[in-house]
């Protein structure tokens, strides 16, 4: 059977957004996992909307209130970088229930993914970056709640810090952050996650994976996580808007393996989420995002 892959109609919907934001890649790589056999009707599972008190595990009771309730003011929305909305709050509650639900199966046969996820910007009080509740936040604090895991390891190699996964887990002994991103790159004002790797622009395939495979055997050598929450944003891509690394498609299919493979050679599983990517050809970074479900599936039949 090919990998779990959590998928909510929601996150292909049209929503109300500004230019900039590539809502288009959602319905084109669910396509493209269709096409390609590894979303099928048996490995596909549609979470629930997240709820209040879920998100109220890692946000503020104000900043979910403001969102759900639609009151958020302009400066909330203007840090976001979307239009406030009754689909963008549904969207963004589907995206949580989907990483919650991806780390379930990823608990009890080692690998799961979210088609979705990855919102890292977003902090206790706020969103930023388009990034409006923190999926993987909300996910760890809920498997704690419920007493299916209490450590974890959040590995996060898309191109922008992520800084709010960094400042809702500051002093937390029981989540470990690890954060290899551009330096020169948004946020401007970085925080600090328990392990930060900071890459000049323009570093390529090779050069970035000899520190990505130096980093992983101390980062996993030195934790023990009940779960991994992976996040496998594409914009390290050469030709992303946003990005500024020169990773190509062979390096970014390099790196997916390289992760989930050495996650499953120590027996820790790996929830995955889908990370940020800004091609403007939906089409052409879909099939960028797909790498991460095809290593995923790989290794997924493997151990299974």
């Amino acid at each position: 059977m090919a990998v779990p892959i959590v998928h909510h109609p929601c996150y292909a919907k049209p929503l109300p957004h500004r230019r900039g934001f590539p809502m288009g890649k959602y319905a084109r790589l669910i396509q493209l996992l269709r096409q390609q056999g590894l979303a099928t009707a048996q490995a596909c599972h549609e979470p629930d909307l997240a709820s209040r008190w879920w998100l109220e595990l890692a946000h503020d009771s104000d900043y979910v209130d403001a969102i759900l309730a639609q009151t958020a003011d302009q400066a909330v929305m203007r840090r976001i970088g979307l239009p406030l909305s009754p689909q963008l709050a549904d969207r963004a509650r589907a995206g949580v229930g989907g990483t919650v639900l991806a780390a379930r199966p990823a608990l009890q046969r080692g690998i799961a993914c979210n088609s979705a996820g990855g919102s890292h910007h977003a902090a206790v009080g706020h969103g930023a970056g388009y990034c409006v509740f923190n999926d993987v936040a909300v996910a760890a604090r809920v498997l704690q709640a419920m007493g299916l895991a209490m450590k974890m390891l959040v590995i996060d190699l898309d191109v922008h810090q992520g800084d709010g996964t960094a400042q809702i887990f500051r002093g937390d002994g029981a989540v470990h952050t690890f954060s290899m991103h551009c330096e020169d790159n948004f946020p401007v004002r970085k925080q600090a996650s328990d392990r930060d790797v900071g890459l000049p622009v323009d570093m390529g395939d090779e050069e970035y994976l000899d520190i990505l495979s130096v980093e992983l055997r101390i980062l996993l050598s030195g934790t023990s996580p009940d779960l991994v929450f992976y996040n496998a944003g594409v914009d390290p891509h050469r030709d992303d808007r946003l990005g500024k690394l020169a990773l190509s498609d062979d390096g970014l299919a390099r790196r997916d393996a390289m992760v989930i493979e050495a996650c499953a050679a120590r027996g820790l599983p790996i929830a995955c989420v889908l990370g940020g990517g800004y091609a403007r050809d939906a089409g052409t970074l879909a099939q960028r995002h797909s790498l991460l479900y095809a290593a995923a599936d790989r290794c997924y039949r493997e151990i299974n």
